[in-house]
């Protein structure tokens, strides 16, 4: 698929560490204004795939396009100027600067000052309790308020595509709900494209309207969040209907591809 209605698209892609191919021929795609989720155990290859996107590990084999134009294996740099902001794993907020600071430093490729004026307070506006801690080291801030400062500081690049990896990511299941009805409002009022990597697969099938799921670095399932949350494999071997012995260690009585 490569029509205009497509913002993201990899084909056949494969990236590894070393003599570990951690993805094999992963195909997807991300239409405009949609949320797209990549659902899959520990160590799949989730963060793989927005990594390669991203510029930080470049592909071995296959192609990525980002709003018709070939990205693969680009500077970083150039693709966070081309409008894909990344949040990582982990969040990676600058520990020492403030929540103002780090903010800034998200908007580090922007020249229109009053622009970037606006979207801080767009952001405070979706989490006010960074305001309340604007001048506070962000090393000192919870772990979800570390989670809400890096999606933050992701959308003072004003992104056309947002990618988030694993955001409920060591968060309560309070604060899961808070920060996945802000993704949903991000993408609602601003139409913002988004591709989400979760573990938690009962509330990234609720936000998102297509997903994936990937098995040992390749993709096995595919198909709109609704049917995938019905699907009987799904509901056995990520939403806890059925024992399915070890994680990373299911087999799939075969492998299934829905457009």
């Amino acid at each position: 698929m490569s029509d205009a209605s497509t913002i993201l698209q990899l084909l056949n892609v494969e990236s590894a560490y070393g003599p570990i191919r951690a993805i094999r021929g992963v195909s997807l795609h991300v239409e405009r204004g949609q949320i797209a989720t990549v659902l899959g155990s520990n160590g799949a290859g989730k963060s793989t795939i927005l990594k390669t996107i991203s510029g930080i590990i470049d592909p071995r084999k296959g192609s990525i396009a980002f709003k018709g134009e070939d990205i693969t294996a680009r500077d970083p740099a150039l693709i966070v100027q081309r409008g894909l902001s990344h949040v990582p794993e982990g969040r990676e907020v600058f520990p020492f600067l403030s929540v103002r600071e780090n903010l800034m430093m998200g908007a580090y490729p922007r020249k229109d000052r009053d622009g970037v004026v606006e979207d801080i307070e767009r952001v405070y506006g979706y989490f006010p309790r960074l305001k309340e801690r604007i001048n506070q080291p962000a090393g000192q801030l919870s772990g979800g308020e570390q989670q809400m400062l890096a999606i933050g500081r992701a959308l003072m690049n004003r992104p056309t595509l947002l990618l988030l990896d694993e955001p409920s990511l060591g968060l309560s299941p309070i604060l899961v709900r808070e920060i996945f009805e802000i993704i949903r409002r991000v993408n609602e009022e601003q139409g913002m494209s988004i591709l989400l990597v979760e573990q938690n697969a009962k509330v990234a099938l609720e936000t998102a309207h297509y997903g994936y799921v990937l098995e040992i670095g390749r993709i096995v399932m595919n198909d709109t969040c609704d049917r995938l949350m019905h699907s009987q494999d799904i509901q056995e071997f990520y939403l806890g209907a059925k024992e399915a012995g070890a994680r990373g260690e299911r087999r799939w009585k075969k492998k299934k591809t829905w457009r």
